[in-house]
């Protein structure tokens, strides 16, 4: 038996548990790990009240899908992972049918990664979910080139300064913005070329200003609404705006019709890649070696303990916090 937690009903954060449960052995293609990190996401809260995309398919449910352990014993046919490796856990399988919250957790070898030795837990289970996200859209999608610059929007998401990270690795200039001034020297610090701040400055104006007038050529939007119309007027001809959130939660226009500026709008989700082994291969390259050299370190903003899971979430969806929100997790003596 393991401490697991999970939720009976849908709802807040007060509905998650921890409690025994016998995960049993892993089955093909799957590992059972010691958990020792979590990575929190603020789509789990979404998950927990069966507003996700991947949807609760029956009740008990668990939770979670990034986070640091070790191989306990691997199931049949999985090989490069043997019991006692250091691992991360890749956000790349259904939340419906693996969960991370635990002491122990059965998942597929094929989301595993192996952790270098430089790569605490903490740091294992921040890293994957916003560094795989930034990769496949700056990388992937936009492609971008040294000296391009790119408007981050909502930027002290862990997406947000993951991307300002992968950003400076591949010689682009990152142009952060925050609604709030009290977080414009926190993005200045972590590698920020410009910061605007929404509430005071004008966006457009001062990405303009930023890139000498031609605008960025691209844009890497968490808050969609009205505002994709300033982000047009900030973005050079035939820039991007990728859309992977909707912060603002009002419908998003068609930019640019007023003055026919062709700039190129699209959504993106971290999934349009994961599925793609060799992207994910290279993905899993650009990550790992970006941790080794140090030019990626995830930030933490709160650290706490699986058993108060509850505060956790209601510290997560306060919506607060700069960087990542992470879990450890403390075993019982009693815990197999």
């Amino acid at each position: 038996m393991a401490k697991v937690v999970r939720f009976h009903e849908l709802g807040g954060p007060e509905v998650l548990r921890l409690e025994d449960h016998n995960l049993g052995a892993p089955g093909p293609g799957e590992v059972l790990l010691d958990v020792e990190a979590i990575g929190l996401n603020r789509s789990e809260a979404n998950f927990r009240q069966d507003r996700y995309l991947d949807r609760v398919r029956a009740l008990p449910s668990g939770l979670g899908y990034e986070g640091s352990g070790r191989v306990r014993a691997v199931g049949e046919g999985v090989t490069g992972f043997a019991p006692g490796d250091p691992v991360s856990v890749l956000p790349v399988f259904a939340r419906s049918r693996h969960h991370l919250y635990g002491e122990q957790a059965v998942v597929p070898a094929s989301a595993l990664v192996h952790r270098p030795a430089q790569v605490d837990a903490v740091t294992g289970a921040a890293t994957w979910m916003a560094f795989l996200t930034a990769y496949g859209a700056l990388v992937e999608v936009l492609r971008l080139r040294p000296g391009d610059h790119i408007v981050i929007t909502a930027a002290t998401s862990s997406v947000g300064l993951a991307a300002i990270q992968v950003a400076l690795r591949l010689g682009a200039v990152p142009i952060a913005t925050t609604h709030s001034p009290a977080k414009e020297a926190r993005l200045r610090d972590a590698g920020a070329a410009h910061v605007v701040v929404t509430s005071r400055d004008d966006l457009a104006d001062a990405v303009l200003k930023a890139t000498g007038g031609r605008g960025a050529e691209a844009v890497f939007d968490a808050v969609a609404g009205p505002a994709v119309e300033d982000l047009a007027r900030a973005t050079a001809p035939d820039g991007v705006i990728l859309i992977h959130g909707s912060l603002s939660g009002r419908p998003t226009p068609m930019p640019g019709l007023d003055r026919m500026h062709p700039v190129f709008v699209r959504p993106y989700t971290l999934f349009e890649f994961t599925g793609d082994t060799a992207r994910l291969d290279r993905a899993r390259h650009f990550i790992t070696t970006g941790l080794v050299s140090g030019a990626f370190t995830p930030v933490i903003d709160r650290i706490f303990d699986l058993a108060d899971i509850v505060q956790a979430h209601q510290y997560l969806e306060a919506g607060a916090q700069v960087g990542k929100v992470v879990v450890i997790v403390t075993r019982e003596e009693s815990a197999s």
